[in-house]
């Protein structure tokens, strides 16, 4: 069967979730993990905030450092992408049996 994304649930942005399921329960400051990973804490700030997506090279390093997969990441990067570009006007499908 279609997956179907509800009309109007947009997913969790990853940044909430790594706020609220990692930095918080294990007591990291968002510069801590910043710092751990070698990069600027703008970066992780405005993932944090939603203002920026998890990058393949960002979820690489967010895996190693929480023990899951960058496919975790990305996967809830472009579930929330899917559903905010979810198009307004549907276009027909060509597999229309004839």
């Amino acid at each position: 069967g279609k997956i179907m994304l509800p009309e109007n649930h947009i997913p969790t942005h990853p940044g909430e979730i790594l706020q609220e399921q990692f930095l918080e329960p294990l007591g990291v400051t968002q510069v801590a993990l910043a710092q751990h990973l070698g990069v600027p804490v703008q970066r992780i700030n405005e993932i944090v905030r939603g203002k920026r997506g998890v990058t393949p090279e960002t979820a690489w390093l967010l895996a190693q450092a929480f023990d899951t997969s960058p496919e975790f990441w990305i996967s809830l990067q472009t579930n929330h992408d899917l559903a905010l570009n979810r198009p307004r006007k549907p276009i027909p499908s060509l597999q229309k049996a004839g």
